[in-house]
């Protein structure tokens, strides 16, 4: 993966002039991120500098543009159709504003294991699925739950797994794929099970502020207009 001014100096090709190929439909980038700027995989190297050799032989674009309709690109076959619209990615940057943390809590989740980023192109970028925003406020939950660095690592993976699994199933074969999803069975009950305490204590505090809110606030008010001490006379 790769951004369009990281595939404009791999090609010495000007990015405005990337930008006219992805508009006339011969390169299709892979993903865009939120800022709808695009991301372009690594066989579109080789697409760039079979598309300006055809330029310099004199084809205008529309031309091209039939030329790979029909022909596909040289080498290993068009599996750029396939590869294409997988959806918006997240930079880091990004990732970190809609999940409401900061960008270092991000990197340090990733030095962690608790974060894996999807993609990461050869310029550095590292870019994840939109879904890791919601991942991300569930690890923040956990956080202030007093879980440990383990048990939310733990709890991450078990997450990471059911979203690649609810994506796609055939990604693992029909053995492996029950494993994990027993594993995930397994794994959030024992969520359940340990959250269950948390969520009774936190019902108990609720109701306790709920039932005596107005009792604090009139024993406030009773205190207020108690008379000094003595002490407290001589203070003043």
């Amino acid at each position: 993966m790769m951004p369009r001014a990281e595939l404009a100096e791999k090609t010495g090709i000007e990015p405005v002039e990337i930008d006219l190929w992805t508009k006339a439909k011969i390169l299709r980038p892979v993903g865009f991120a939120e800022d709808k700027s695009p991301f372009y995989s690594g066989p579109d190297i080789g697409r760039v500098a079979h598309v300006r050799k055809l330029r310099e032989l004199g084809y205008g674009l529309e031309e091209i543009q039939k030329i790979i309709k029909k022909y596909g690109w040289p080498g290993s076959g068009d599996d750029q159709k396939k590869d294409a619209g997988k959806g918006k990615l997240l930079t880091v940057g990004l990732l970190a504003e809609k999940a409401g943390v900061s960008p270092r809590t991000i990197k340090h989740w990733e030095d962690v294991g608790i974060l894996d980023p999807d993609l990461r192109s050869e310029g550095g970028f590292r870019l994840y699925d939109e879904s890791y925003v919601y991942l991300c406020q569930l690890v923040r939950d956990l956080q202030l739950f007093g879980y440990s660095l383990e048990e939310i690592k733990a709890v991450s993976d078990a997450v990471r797994d059911f979203l690649s699994l609810q994506k796609d199933l055939s990604v693992y074969s029909r053995e492996e794929a029950g494993r994990k999803l027993d594993g995930l069975q397994a794994a959030a009950e024992a969520l359940f099970k340990k959250m269950r305490p948390l969520r009774e204590g936190i019902d108990r505090w609720e109701d306790l502020l709920k039932k005596n809110k107005k009792e604090i606030a009139a024993l406030k008010a009773k205190n207020a207009k108690r008379p000094p001490a003595a002490s407290e006379k001589t203070h003043a």
